[in-house]
């Protein structure tokens, strides 16, 4: 993911009475990532929630506070009953990544050791930084979800020391109620952030009062933070034959900030990539007439892509093909960019900023059996 700003709808670490009432001034106020506690609702009024976020087009996020393994086990069991997007939370991973392997929830347990309600994370840099390691390399494991803020110690050097032990995304929560953490969290190299409390009390700078002022406020500064983000995103790049040259061109152009992300190509767009830009790291899939371009798309479906960029050949029969079609689909049901023209693609890589892109990618892949990407 890039540097996304997740609102919970959540005070004191519950889920607010009002949540469903809340939920429309969240979503005027331009939030598209919207999580919850499991705790504070009954689970049927949580459903609801969570059928409302998803509904909005939203990603749905359910965060655990729960202390002893049953009730932590029974969170998870909530969270595919609830079918959100993302799980965050938890201490005991190797429990619960059986009970979700085989459901498509995306999973970013607390690193470090976890106590109290309202939580608190105890232990040194080095022990918290080794616990992420460790949590990471699990399969299952999408992500970790960093209560840096709860921490008592230093917090910036435990945001770089997590956000380094691993590269998946790291989520920053607790107590972040003022734009020097967010901008901290992104010069960590953190994925994302989430607030709650602060914004219920109205604690961040606003043009105006309520609920949807305080999200508004909140975005403005993640946009800001985000062009200080040290995270590396990852971004697919794909070109039919006739608009490798094109894509050659365009790389060549955008050395600078390409050169920091993780590039995933389709295979013979890779291979070429690989042969002429030896300074670039780039992931590659199968062909796309092997299946490249479902690879693909299974990574945006994933939430694994920040960005597509896919020069297509508008003057053959293949330009507008199936395969296109379903990435043009799919990018626009879970909100991820898709350039299609070296020109919407500059803009793509101007709002990575020059710190770098993501931890996601930019895909060039060709569509179409005559393609050889």
């Amino acid at each position: 993911m890039s540097f996304h700003f997740i609102f919970m709808l959540t005070e004191n670490d519950r889920t607010i009475p009002d949540a469903e009432a809340k939920l429309a001034e969240v979503l005027a106020g331009g939030a598209r990532h919207i999580g919850f506690k499991d705790v504070g609702l009954p689970l049927a009024d949580l459903k609801r929630l969570a059928a409302q976020i998803r509904a909005a087009g939203a990603c749905s996020y359910l965060e655990v506070v729960s202390l002893d393994e049953q009730s932590e086990l029974a969170s998870a069991r909530a969270a595919i009953t609830l079918d959100v997007d993302c799980l965050l939370g938890g201490t005991r991973a190797e429990a619960v990544v059986p009970l979700i392997r085989d459901h498509p929830i995306r999973y970013y347990p607390f690193p470090g050791t976890i106590t109290g309600h309202p939580s608190v994370l105890e232990g040194s840099i080095e022990s918290i930084a080794a616990s992420a390691e460790r949590l990471a390399a699990l399969e299952g494991v999408h992500g970790l979800d960093l209560l840096a803020y709860r921490f008592a110690g230093d917090v910036p050097a435990l945001m770089r020391a997590v956000c380094s032990a691993t590269r998946k995304p790291v989520i920053i929560a607790g107590s972040i109620d003022r734009a020097e953490r967010i901008e901290a969290a992104a010069r960590a190299g953190a994925a994302g952030f989430t607030v709650g409390t602060a914004a219920f009390r109205a604690e961040f700078p606003a043009q105006e009062t309520g609920l949807e002022a305080q999200v508004r406020a909140i975005l403005a500064q993640t946009r800001q933070a985000g062009g200080l983000s040290t995270v590396r995103r990852r971004i697919a790049l794909v070109a039919h034959d006739a608009r490798k040259p094109h894509l050659i061109a365009w790389v060549s152009q955008h050395l600078d900030r390409l050169q920091s992300q993780r590039l995933i190509c389709t295979g013979g767009t890779g291979a070429l990539l690989r042969e002429r830009f030896a300074q670039l790291e780039v992931q590659r899939l199968q062909r796309g007439i092997r299946g490249g371009d479902q690879q693909l798309g299974a990574m945006i479906a994933t939430g694994a892509l920040d960005a597509v960029i896919f020069f297509a050949d508008p003057t053959s029969a293949q330009g507008m093909e199936a395969d296109l079609l379903a990435l043009t689909r799919l990018a626009i049901l879970h909100d991820t960019p898709l350039a299609l023209s070296p020109t919407a693609a500059d803009l793509v890589v101007q709002g990575i900023g020059v710190q770098g892109v993501g931890e996601q990618g930019i895909g060039v892949a060709p569509a179409g059996p005559d393609a050889q990407s």
